[in-house]
Formats: structure tokens, sequence, C-alpha cells
């Protein structure tokens, strides 16, 4: 029998633009350190350890995980692309859910460069080739990064076929701005207007510069434990990991010649089915979301992978602002990661503190009224779909 998974720990880090933030370790070692004290537990009460990031050589989690402590435990490094610190917590549910350890850490950092993602290693075939290829079919290729071509060509697909206006994907980076201007820890606070969006760079059709995610520097933490482990340490009613679900590229995302099925739509479409199934509760029991904003498009097509409207009623969705408070869902309360940032290896793992918070009602001027069920949705091309449910009764 699978036992319950709870989260009794999170932390994270405010997070910074390239070249403003401390060490990748340093970073790590004070979300971890407000995981640990969020949890009111010790380093050495911690098993195992799964450590996430993208940009670093091997072993960055040892480097990380050793300013917590040096206790012996197992640390796997983790790097997964955007969905890193989601798949270092897939790990460390695994491992509590599957009775080999009562205490797990997952730990995420990232310190970026700045400008746009760019290649490693160019001397061998990269791993989204594939995807690439679907993109050079459809639309070729041009001098924007090669990121906001994507999103920016599944959103210009799905313009194509709804009819859907700029203003509509634009409205989505309001709705961040104005969410992360109440979040301490965002990488941007400023509120802007429509107008301001819209009239910032053209970075890729529909996408203007506002409507892209900046790279961010950052970590987060946190921390996993069984029922037995909680009750021993007198926590009561903890956040639980109702459902989890992990998926990658199925054939649609390569054969059916869709820039929409390329970016992960069938990814997270079944991954989503898989966590409502499993839990029993469904997406219109969930009351708030934090979802892999990378970009406005992203965040367009999520809403419809994920159920929360009909597909082709995303415009609809969005003006009748049901993606924010006193809609139908709240959606990225945190400013999700156009707005508080994108850390690649922390943001799954900012994502569930944000949430984690939410139905603690301790979220301050971000909280969502009687949260009870939230969802977090986090998305890496080449690549892989984490959809984590929580719940607290």
């Amino acid at each position: 029998m699978k036992r319950r998974v709870n989260v009794i720990g999170v932390g994270m880090t405010k997070f910074a633009k390239p070249g403003a933030s401390a060490e990748y370790y340093e970073m790590a070692k004070e979300a971890g350190q407000k995981a640990l004290q969020d949890a009111n537990i010790q380093y050495n009460e911690i098993e195992q350890v799964f450590a996430g990031y993208v940009y670093g050589d091997s072993t960055c989690g040892q480097r990380a995980a050793y300013e917590l402590g040096l206790t012996g435990v197992p640390i796997v490094n983790v790097n997964n692309n955007c969905s890193t610190g989601s798949s270092a917590l897939f790990l460390a549910r695994q491992a509590i859910e599957g009775g080999l350890a009562e205490c797990v850490l997952a730990l995420g950092f990232e310190k970026m460069e700045k400008g746009a993602l760019g290649a490693k290693f160019n001397d061998r075939e990269p791993p989204m080739g594939q995807h690439a290829q679907v993109m050079l079919n459809v639309q070729g290729f041009n001098s924007a990064p090669p990121a906001a071509q994507m999103f920016g060509g599944a959103g210009r697909e799905y313009r194509w076929k709804y009819g859907t206006k700029k203003e509509t994907f634009g409205q989505i980076a309001v709705k961040a701005r104005k969410h992360a201007s109440n979040n301490p820890y965002a990488l941007f606070g400023q509120v802007l207007s429509l107008d301001e969006i819209m009239a910032s760079d053209n970075v890729f059709d529909p996408l203007t510069r506002f409507q892209c995610c900046p790279p961010t520097c950052g970590a987060g933490a946190v921390i996993l434990c069984s029922d037995e482990f909680a009750k021993k340490h007198g926590i009561s009613n903890p956040v639980y990991i109702a459902a989890q679900s992990m998926t990658t590229d199925y054939a649609s995302s390569f054969q059916e010649q869709s820039m929409i099925k390329m970016v992960g739509y069938d990814m997270t479409k079944q991954a989503a089915n898989q966590v409502y199934e499993a839990a029993g509760i469904g997406a219109e029991d969930v009351d708030v979301i934090e979802l892999h904003d990378c970009f406005t498009a992203n965040e367009l097509l999520t809403y419809e992978a994920l159920g929360l409207c009909p597909e082709g009623e995303a415009e609809k969705f969005i003006w009748d602002a049901d993606n924010t408070y006193g809609g139908k869902y709240v959606t990225n309360p945190s400013g999700g990661l156009l707005s508080k940032g994108h850390p690649l290896g922390a943001t799954g793992l900012a994502q569930c503190t944000e949430l984690v918070w939410q139905l603690r009602g301790t979220a301050d001027q971000r909280q969502v009224a009687n949260a009870r069920i939230a969802l977090q949705h986090n998305l890496g091309l080449g690549g892989a779909c984490v959809i984590t449910m929580y719940r607290r009764d």
C-alpha cells in the first residue's frame, strides 16, 4: 500500500537577475535552512537529498547540500530542463511513498547567465533535435531566441486556429505583474498596463518582451515525510500530496506537425488526467494553481490542457477574469515565471512553496480565500511535465 506523503517544510530565496545573486550554494543554503526551520527539524534527520539544477558542473548538488551538513546521506543530482525542480520533488515523493525513507529533501537552485538560453555542447546532437525539426517543418527559424520561437509559434498556431487577439496573450502578463506586486520574493513587482505590455519590444509573434520569462537566479527547498515521521515530530494536519504524475513526449509531439503539441500540450493533458483520476478530484474542485507560464502563450494553452476551460475557450476565460481573484481559479498568485522569475532548477520547488503557503493560509496579500486544493504544473521541453495536486484537510 502506498504511503501518504506530507509536505512539512518549504523555503525559497528572493529571486534575482543574473549577476545580482549570491553563489548557487549560498542560495541553496538559505532555501534549505528556511525549509528545515519551517519543518522544525535538523538536517541530520534528512535521509536522502534530490538536488536539481540545469546549468552547472556535475555534483553541484553535493556542494549545495554540504552547506546544510555533512552527514553522508545519498545526494542525487537531477536535471530535467525547466521541470527540474518538480522532477526532484517527484523522486523525493517516490522515496517516501514507497517506504524507502521517512524524511527527504528536494533542493533546487540555479545561477543563470544573462540573455536567452543557449546550448552548452555544440559538438553533438542536441537533445531537442526532434522538437527543432518540427519547428523547421512548420515555420522555419529566425533570429529570435529558440524557446520564444517554439512557444510563440504555438501561440500563433492557436491564434490562427481560433482567431484569438494578440491582446489576449498580453492580458495574461498584466495579471502576472499584478499578482507579483504582492509577492516579496518576486523579481518583478512593478504593475504594468496592457498598453505597456503590448508596446514592449516584439520577440516573436504574438509575444512581446514582457510576455517572456526572464533568466533568473534563486533557490527553493521542500521537505517531505511520512505520516509516522510527522506524528513523531508533533506535526498535525500538514499539507500533503494527493496525487502526482510525470509524463514525457508522446508520438503526437512530433508526428502531428503541430507547434502546440510540440511544446508539451499532450504531456500536460495526460499528466493532468492521471492526477485527477488518482486523486478522485477534478479540475473544477481546484482552488489555486501554479502553472508553467514561461511565456504567455504557454499559460493560455495550459488552461485548456489542464481542463480549466474547454478547448478553444481560453480567450473568453481570460477576459472573464476566471484566471484571477474573484474568478473560477486563481492562477499563479505568486506572479508565475513571467514575474516571479524562472531559475530553472528552483522553479518547481518555488511553485510548491507558494501552494503550501496558500493551503496553510499564510500567503499574506496573495492569499486565496479558503484554499484547500492546489494544483502545480511544471513543464520542461525535451521533455517532461510534472503535475502535482496538494490538499489540506
